[in-house]
């Protein structure tokens, strides 16, 4: 069985493309036509870093930056930002016949560059063209009359991709079920066995609790179990908020943007990030006030103080 979805048929999706009639589960590609695209090289390391400041790499770009959504792949040494309108793209399926339950997946074709690397025909007016790494858009007329197509194939099928709200609601075919139905049981099985076998060892470990509680009666008050408890979640709760603002701040360096100081303590923290220009500085205190951080710029400069209390 394969979870990655590869087996199922990979269907190119065009403005020109006729009707369709799905009779079973299929992934799609997107052509450029239903999204924007731009690559960055950013100092960080996970996707959801890089995905908190997507919107902002495409102000000016966007009509409304607001109905769109941000899909972020790492592409060798750089981040590929997808912005894709995704209740527009249903409405067009939908308008060629697409049951929107039987799409599995949604991909980019600029997620298959090093497979598309020969021209890939999207009907009678156009067709997608790889021009030095990037996937367009052109006229058939600007290309040779000798033009080879290629075709897109499921083996072409990348490995992160976008579920439809529909899809997500579809049942797993009967075949696929019953196995994972069988995977699931053998869990139960052996978390029973593990049960029994570990409640002998329980046993002692109550033993031993009642032991500790005759030996320290002042534990044998709630009020003070409740009370040390309160005091460790406390504590607990506050490192916890000083690694979200730490990675919050992370979150804040890219291109133009460098920390040029850090300081923390127990109740609040303060960063100075320096900026190249005016644009990047409002990226900055767009994102400060996304994390409910205060921001301040310094006068007749391109920094800004951003401070957040713990």
């Amino acid at each position: 069985m394969n979870f990655t979805g590869n087996t199922k048929s990979l269907l190119l999706v065009h403005k020109d493309m006729p009707e369709q009639t799905l009779d079973e589960s299929v992934n799609i590609v997107l052509t450029p036509q239903f999204y924007t695209l731009k690559r960055e090289a950013l100092p960080v390391k996970y996707a959801y870093q890089a995905k908190r400041i997507a919107a902002s790499l495409f102000e000016g770009l966007l009509e409304d930056v607001s109905t769109h959504e941000y899909f972020v792949e790492k592409k060798g040494d750089s981040w590929l930002f997808i912005a894709y309108d995704l209740e527009k793209i249903q409405d067009f399926l939908v308008e060629k016949g697409f049951d929107l339950t039987l799409v599995s997946k949604m991909f980019f074709a600029e997620q298959m560059s090093e497979h598309l690397t020969s021209t890939v025909a999207t009907g009678e007016n156009e067709a997608l063209v790889n021009f030095d790494g990037n996937l367009i858009m052109v006229p058939k007329t600007a290309l040779a009359d000798d033009v080879e197509y290629m075709e897109v194939h499921k083996d072409f099928t990348p490995k992160k991709g976008i579920t439809l709200e529909a899809g997500e609601k579809s049942f797993l075919p009967k075949k696929e079920s019953y196995i994972l139905a069988g995977i699931f049981f053998l869990f139960a099985f052996f978390f029973v066995i593990e049960g029994l076998r570990y409640s002998g060892e329980n046993t002692e470990e109550v033993e031993k609790i009642q032991s500790l509680l005759a030996s320290y009666p002042a534990l044998q008050s709630s009020y003070t179990r409740e009370n040390i408890a309160k005091k460790y979640q406390s504590i607990d709760a506050k490192e916890r908020k000083k690694r979200e603002s730490i990675k919050a701040i992370a979150g804040m360096i890219f291109k133009g943007s460098t920390l040029s100081s850090f300081s923390m303590d127990s109740k609040k923290f303060q960063a100075l990030f320096i900026c190249t220009d005016a644009k990047i500085v409002k990226k900055v205190e767009a994102l400060a006030k996304k994390e409910n951080f205060s921001a301040q710029k310094v006068a007749n400069s391109h920094e800004i103080k951003i401070e957040g209390s713990l």
